[in-house]
């Protein structure tokens, strides 16, 4: 997975399109790796974080979501926020790395075509889950490409606040 204090992507895909409450979706997606930089582990991510969530009284659902990001932890993805944050995960960072190769560093000169060849690189992002990508979507119940262009079309729509 890749160090990032947080994927907005995230936390805009599927809560709108799937009736979920887009502010609590979109703190989950924030926080999710909030620990990574202190716990940069599958011994200890996200578990070691969500003990501090927990602590400080964060919602259930919010961190079981936050633990099921990893597949690690076994705990089941059982609610569409879940799913969503487990989804965009892996794609979002992806996309951010296939946006820092394009000239312009720009998620404009991403398209779908171009990340689904460079998923099949293996000296590409090479810490980015290519399996999870794909069990992602499959888990959500969406065609990976249109999956991948909803959240390359998400992290558009906040390219300012990305950056690229």
């Amino acid at each position: 997975m890749l160090a990032r204090p947080s994927d907005p992507g995230d936390r805009f895909v599927s809560a709108r399109a799937r009736g979920g409450d887009e502010e609590r979706w979109g703190l989950t997606g924030l926080i999710h790796d909030f620990d990574w930089e202190r716990h940069p582990d599958l011994e200890r991510h996200p578990v070691q974080g969500v003990a501090v969530l927990r602590e400080k009284g964060w919602p259930e659902d919010v961190c079981r979501a936050v633990l099921g990001h990893a597949t690690h932890t076994g705990v089941p993805r059982d609610t569409d926020m879940a799913k969503a944050l487990y989804a965009c995960d892996e794609v979002s960072g992806f996309l951010v790395a296939c946006a820092l190769v394009t000239p312009g560093r720009s998620l404009d000169q991403v398209e779908v075509a171009s990340v689904k060849k460079k998923m099949k690189r293996a000296d590409f992002a090479r810490n980015v889950s290519r399996e999870d990508m794909v069990n992602g979507a499959a888990e959500l119940g969406v065609d990976l490409d249109q999956h991948i262009g909803f959240v390359l079309e998400a992290m558009r729509g906040i390219r300012g606040e990305l950056g690229l």
